[in-house]
């Protein structure tokens, strides 16, 4: 290791732009514990289920869409910011609102807060990295996603207990953690919320951004606090040139021979990553579960176990991304999905009734997701563009992965009724095949490289 290196204060930072990724994790998996009370409270048909769980993705394309444009013109400090409040104000609407429609439009916030989170927080976590250490730090955005999703778990089971026991006397308290205790899941998530959004004040802002708006002296200040003096000249005149390759600074760089191919690996792997039916867990765990027979308490125990392994499976790719490389965790990792998917499908065909045959499926599942397709592809689209128009690129390969995550959460209740679980998971199988092709293929090793030497791999294609 480079002895001027500040190894704390860029594990420090890291750590706080992975906030966003628990903030995200906690939204999106929350969800799952609230659909049954929600469903039976407004009388929602399956269509309608599938709009309260996809409604918030919805946000997320909305917030990718502009997101990374923010984070190129204002910096990637300021649009955190605007992503934890999107965060709270969402979590304050959800446990107060007073029809299904507010509510939607209370999810719609949380998920604009989702989509600029999952554009900039990998972003600045890239930017502020060691080359070598790049995919471990990355990486902790997608273990704080999994925490959150095991967070919201234990969250449901806690305030699900709370709302069993009747043990509040105030009306609001009842409201929200009793009566209909969906509020008091929702709601949750403003607490770490507003702990983001106040320690963003705290932090530099990226000296890579600083550097394309030739702010050299702010940039080299960053720089010196985390690599030394040495190592912050050298990375300052890299990046200067670097971008000064570049003859424009807008979306056309990104539709340059060599950068097309970068664009068509970002955005086909986000939404190929979606089809592949991890959110399908996340999202309908408990309904799935339940239809192999457990009770609502029961099935959300099982979630949190899920959870735990994703967490735990999650640790165990951080620290293969940088020791084995990303294609090789792809090529273990889909090949495992591709096996268990089958399983599963099979599990529901030949109509086993036995749910903790499921949950052994759904675990193997899980753990060769969350060492492969769920580490590796925020670390390859906050790594493989040009800097001028990072944040821009990845808002586009965000844009793909929300879209292919809404219409999960839109069309799964129907495919589960229509086409049966052994189906529908048989169709997530099929969809590992293209996404090993891609990766085999078009997807170059960029392990140990510096962001200006992988823009160069682009350039000489």
């Amino acid at each position: 290791m480079n002895q001027k290196e500040n190894f704390k204060y860029i594990i420090f930072l890291s750590i706080i732009g992975a906030i966003g990724g628990f903030l995200f994790g906690y939204d999106v998996a929350v969800i799952s514990g609230t659909i049954e009370q929600v469903s039976k409270q407004f009388a929602l048909d399956n269509v309608s289920t599938g709009w309260y769980v996809g409604c918030a993705l919805i946000g997320s394309i909305i917030g990718v869409a502009f997101a990374g444009k923010i984070a190129d013109v204002l910096g990637r400090k300021w649009t955190m910011l605007l992503a934890a409040t999107l965060f709270t104000i969402s979590a304050a609407g959800c446990m107060f609102v007073n029809s299904f429609e507010a509510l939607i439009w209370a999810r719609i916030l949380g998920g604009m807060g989702i989509g600029v989170a999952s554009v900039v927080s990998p972003l600045y976590i890239s930017e502020v990295s060691p080359a070598r250490f790049r995919g471990t730090l990355v990486t902790l955005y997608q273990l704080a996603i999994t925490v959150g999703i095991v967070a919201s778990y234990f969250a449901n089971a806690k305030v699900l207990s709370w709302a069993m026991s009747g043990q509040f006397e105030e009306q609001w308290a009842k409201l929200v953690f009793q009566t209909e205790y969906w509020r008091g899941m929702l709601g949750l998530c403003g607490i770490p919320s507003f702990l983001f959004f106040l320690i963003i004040f705290f932090i530099p802002e990226s000296p890579r951004w600083q550097i394309s708006k030739n702010n050299l002296v702010a940039a080299e200040r960053t720089l010196t606090q985390l690599f030394g003096a040495q190592e912050a000249q050298e990375q300052i005149e890299n990046t200067k040139k670097s971008i000064s390759n570049k003859e424009k600074s807008d979306w056309r760089i990104l539709f340059q021979p060599g950068y097309r191919t970068a664009l068509f690996i970002g955005m086909s792997l986000a939404i190929l990553g979606q089809f592949m039916g991890v959110n399908v867990i996340f999202y309908y765990g408990p309904i799935i579960f339940k239809e192999a027979g457990m009770a609502s308490q029961g099935s959300l125990d099982f979630q949190i176990v899920i959870g735990v392994v994703n967490v735990l499976s999650t640790i165990l790719g951080m620290y293969l991304v940088d020791k084995i490389g990303r294609k090789q965790l792809v090529y273990i990792g889909v090949t495992g999905m591709f096996a268990m998917l089958i399983a599963i499908g099979a599990y529901f065909y030949l109509q086993f009734n036995n749910p903790n045959i499921l949950l052994y499926l759904i675990i193997g599942y899980i753990f060769f997701c969350a060492i492969s397709i769920c580490v590796v592809i925020w670390v390859l689209i906050s790594e493989m563009y040009p800097v001028k128009v990072r944040g821009l690129a990845m808002s586009m390969a965000g844009f793909s992965l929300w879209i292919g995550s809404y219409l999960i959460g839109q069309l799964t209740p129907v495919l589960l009724e229509s086409l049966s679980p052994a189906i529908s998971f048989w169709i997530f199988a099929v969809m590992c095949i293209p996404y090993l092709l891609i990766t085999r293929f078009y997807v170059p090793e960029t392990t140990g490289k510096s962001l200006e030497e992988i823009e160069d791999i682009w350039i000489a294609h």
